[in-house]
């Protein structure tokens, strides 16, 4: 990877989103049990993480520190092992976001490079503005946190469509049984964004604008890194990826 001059600066952790029902205890126990605000070296992160995270101004396009510093950990764990085909790219979707936000962020990490800043789905049973559930499970019509490998595309009901591989058992190695894949969709995007309640929901795919998907898809296809990132306990605590 490429070194990177910048001037590093200090960045806000943002806060997670508040549930729109219930007492502030019961929210505090909520968010105690299944959210973590916890984070991998949060008090030594990576040089080289940080210069690219502040070079990038991520923070101001709504990408937390924290979840660039997992999706970064992982990345390199897999990089190092030789799981990846494509390296140098990695596809972050952070769900803990609105789906009203652009919350997927393409990067090259070697030319220290956002690609791409766009609208993701999550699956129509994780959660309405806000996902707040995860699953492995066939026909959950939920989303899968962790890792992925991009695979081959093919033309589907969506056009064109890129299946995946996920990585991480008991969270998403299911994917490919489930037929979770990427793909364009016209329910997401600026102009549902501008008239509906929410964005459009999928079936547990990281379904993204149409216009962008087929630039998408051919620009991370064949073997790189996708990671689907919220910050819930079990997943965090339980990530062979991250943990081990």
């Amino acid at each position: 990877m490429k070194t990177i001059s910048s001037t590093l600066s200090a960045a806000a952790f943002m806060l997670l989103p508040l549930l729109n029902t219930g007492s502030n205890s019961a929210l505090a126990k909520f968010e105690s049990s299944f959210f973590t605000n916890d984070s991998i070296g949060t008090n030594s992160f990576d040089p080289e993480m940080e210069l690219i995270y502040d070079s990038l101004k991520l923070s101001k396009r709504g990408l937390k520190k924290e979840a660039f510093n997992y999706a970064y950990t992982g990345y390199k764990k897999l990089e190092e092992e030789g799981r990846l085909n494509k390296e140098g790219l990695i596809t972050i979707c952070d769900l803990s976001q609105s789906s009203k936000r652009k919350r997927l962020y393409l990067i090259d990490l070697n030319e220290c490079k956002l690609v791409l800043n766009t609208y993701v789905a999550h699956g129509k049973n994780s959660g309405g503005e806000y996902a707040r559930k995860f699953s492995n499970r066939p026909e959950s019509l939920q989303s899968s946190l962790g890792f992925y490998r991009t695979k081959t595309t093919y033309w589907g009901v969506h056009g064109l469509a890129l299946t995946l591989s996920g990585l991480e058992p008991g969270f998403n190695d299911k994917a490919e049984r489930r037929k979770i894949v990427l793909h364009g969709s016209q329910y997401i995007g600026d102009n549902y964004r501008r008239w509906g309640k929410f964005m459009g929901r999928s079936f547990g795919c990281p379904a993204v604008p149409m216009k962008q998907s087929k630039t998408l898809i051919n620009t991370i296809k064949d073997g790189s890194c996708l990671f689907i990132y919220h910050p819930s306990k079990p997943y965090l605590k339980g990530s062979k990826i991250l943990n081990g």
